[in-house]
């Protein structure tokens, strides 16, 4: 991607005069996912965000990978980049770093986090740097059409194993929960579109790396592996604390609830490990971990675009002939 000095110009502006942005102020291209894909839901939980939360476009960053769900920033009104499969995360790091005081999301499946970002995920959980990170799992590779990823369900016949994926699904929460300084693990789902916002916004709220997993159903190649949990509210436990989420308007639905203090992080692996219920919530959070752009902070980041260019083309002496 690259930055033209009219958009940096645009980065670096200082807006002059409030207001108050409309939610179609955030609107950007036309989605053109499947009729019933979950990231529908998503994007709309994640519009509402930025409205309730008034985030000036030009100072909000969405990074993808690749992926259904990686079309996410062109149906934004925001700045975005569309990376390589697997290296959202560490475009989102690049950003974080170099200005931390953009705010930056990043959208990756479950095949573009857990597989071939596999690494850069465990690592971005290390660093704790200050980013909210969704990744949107339906249990499949669906853009490349329906080849197991590491979540799939064991059994479940795909295109690479038509006699049903091999081995037991990762466990995304429970492995993120086993990374040194993980500070927010939280999961959601979005036929909950209630409690999905809500985990969304205290995923944003909180200081350091937010990793939130999203449930969602993939309607042509996964329409049934959430099933049991959409139609049967039983199976699913939401995890309350004033901590963490809290949704009165689903007392009615969701019957049981439980107490869960997203400081204890042997309850929430315990809570991860049981997978005869769905479990949503936040399973772990403290934000007291440290921020590795707060320990590596040497410089003081230039403020005007005159100052950026400058860095800039000092940068880009070092390299020429």
């Amino acid at each position: 991607m690259t930055l033209s000095c009219g958009a940096l110009q645009v980065l670096g502006h200082e807006h002059e005069h409030e207001h108050e942005y409309a939610m179609t102020e955030y609107e950007g291209a036309k989605a053109r996912w499947c009729p019933g894909c979950g990231d529908h839901s998503v994007l709309t939980a994640v519009q509402k965000l930025l409205t309730a939360e008034q985030l000036i476009p030009e100072q909000t960053v969405f990074v993808s990978g690749i992926g259904c769900s990686s079309r996410f920033p062109h149906y934004l009104k925001t700045y975005g980049f569309h990376g390589i499969h697997g290296r959202a995360l560490p475009v989102s790091t690049g950003i974080k770093l170099h200005r931390p005081e953009l705010t930056v999301f990043t959208v990756m499946g479950d095949g573009d986090c857990t597989s071939i970002g596999a690494a850069h995920w465990i690592h971005a959980l290390r660093y704790n740097l200050d980013l909210t990170v969704m990744m949107l799992d339906n249990g499949i590779y669906g853009l490349t059409k329906k080849q197991t990823s590491p979540t799939t369900p064991q059994g479940f016949a795909t295109n690479t194993q038509p006699k049903g994926s091999f081995l037991p699904a990762l466990n995304p929460i429970a492995v993120s929960l086993g990374v040194t300084n993980a500070s927010f693990v939280a999961q959601t789902a979005e036929w909950a579109p209630a409690h999905l916002y809500a985990t969304l916004r205290a995923a944003y709220r909180h200081k350091g790396l937010s990793f939130v997993r999203i449930l969602q159903r993939c309607p042509v190649f996964t329409p049934g592996i959430f099933q049991a949990a959409v139609q049967d509210p039983a199976r699913t436990v939401l995890l309350v604390h004033d901590d963490g989420v809290v949704v009165p308007e689903l007392d009615r639905i969701y019957k049981t609830q439980l107490h869960h203090d997203p400081r204890d992080i042997d309850a929430a692996r315990r809570h991860a490990d049981n997978l005869e219920h769905v479990h949503l919530g936040v399973f772990f959070r403290d934000q007291s971990r440290p921020r590795y752009e707060e320990l590596r902070a040497v410089t003081p980041t230039p403020k005007t675009t005159a100052e950026r260019l400058q860095l800039l083309e000092e940068e880009l002496g070092r390299y020429a002939v």
